[in-house]
C-alpha cells in the first residue's frame, strides 16, 4: 500500500514539474515618468487617505478647516510638498501611548494580576 501511494505521489510530482515551465509570464519596461507618476499618486493618496481619517477630520474641524476643502488643498500641492507631507506622516510614531493611556494600561495588568492571584 505505501509503495502505491509513493509511486502516485511521484506521478504527480513528474506532471507538475513537466508542466511548470509552460507557464507564461510577461514583463515589460516602464519608464522613468511613469514611476516617478505612480510614487507622487501614492503619496498624494497617503496625505489624502491621512485627511480623510475620523480623527484627523475631527482636529481639522476644531481648527476650523472643513475637511473637504482640506482635500482640495492636498489636491493644490506640489509634488514636493506632497513629498515632504507623506515622508512625516510616515515617520510618526503609530500607536503611542501617553500618559492616558499609560495609566489605563497599568490598571488593567494590576486588575488581571488581582484577579489571578485571589
Amino acid at each position: 500500500m505505501n509503495s502505491a501511494w509513493a509511486r502516485a505521489v511521484c506521478r504527480l510530482l513528474i506532471v507538475l514539474t513537466i508542466w511548470v515551465p509552460f507557464q507564461a509570464a510577461q514583463a515589460g519596461i516602464i519608464g522613468t515618468e511613469q514611476v516617478v507618476s505612480q510614487a507622487s499618486q501614492a503619496e498624494r493618496n497617503a496625505v489624502l487617505g491621512f485627511v480623510t481619517r475620523a480623527d484627523v477630520a475631527g482636529q481639522l474641524q476644531a481648527m476650523g478647516i472643513d475637511p473637504a476643502s482640506a482635500k482640495d488643498r492636498v489636491a493644490a500641492m506640489s509634488d514636493q510638498e506632497v513629498q515632504m507631507l507623506a515622508e512625516r506622516i510616515h515617520s510618526m510614531p503609530a500607536g503611542a501611548l501617553d500618559a492616558g493611556g499609560l495609566l489605563l494600561l497599568l490598571i488593567v495588568i494590576g486588575v488581571i494580576w488581582y484577579v489571578w492571584k485571589r
